[in-house]
């Protein structure tokens, strides 16, 4: 898949959506989960036109955002 990340890339990433967005990780977080159902880059490309995100930071919030929903299912 095109959407795998070192996890060091993915945490530095995440690290800076705060500075550079204006906006929590959490936050950016419900945003996804109230958006529209589409699959990962679908997704990715909704953040950058619809909310003016840089592709690495929407891609980072996509994968944290599965990575978080998948945990979840685990419990």
């Amino acid at each position: 898949m095109s959407h795998v990340l070192s996890e060091e890339t993915h945490r530095n990433l995440l690290a800076r959506i705060p500075h550079c967005t204006g906006r929590e990780v959490s936050d950016w977080l419900r945003t996804i989960g109230d958006g529209p159902a589409l699959r990962f880059e679908e997704k990715v490309s909704w953040l950058r036109h619809e909310h003016n995100l840089a592709y690495g930071h929407a891609k980072a919030l996509i994968h944290e955002y599965d990575l978080r929903r998948a945990a979840r299912k685990l419990l």
